[in-house]
């Protein structure tokens, strides 16, 4: 759970711009789907259903 800087000095190398970031996560295969907040109940609602049947 360190930040950027912190994960910077303790491997002493220079970060992608991006790191940390969901876009980036998402590119690198660390997550599959971003959800913007005000959609966030829709698409739990919908995983949900999806599951249920």
């Amino acid at each position: 759970f360190a930040g950027p800087r912190v994960i910077k000095e303790t491997i002493r190398r220079d970060l992608p711009e991006e790191f940390q970031r969901s876009e980036f996560l998402q590119e690198h295969g660390f997550i599959d789907y971003i959800a913007h907040r005000r959609h966030l109940k829709d698409n739990i609602t919908e995983m949900l259903n999806y599951f249920e049947n």
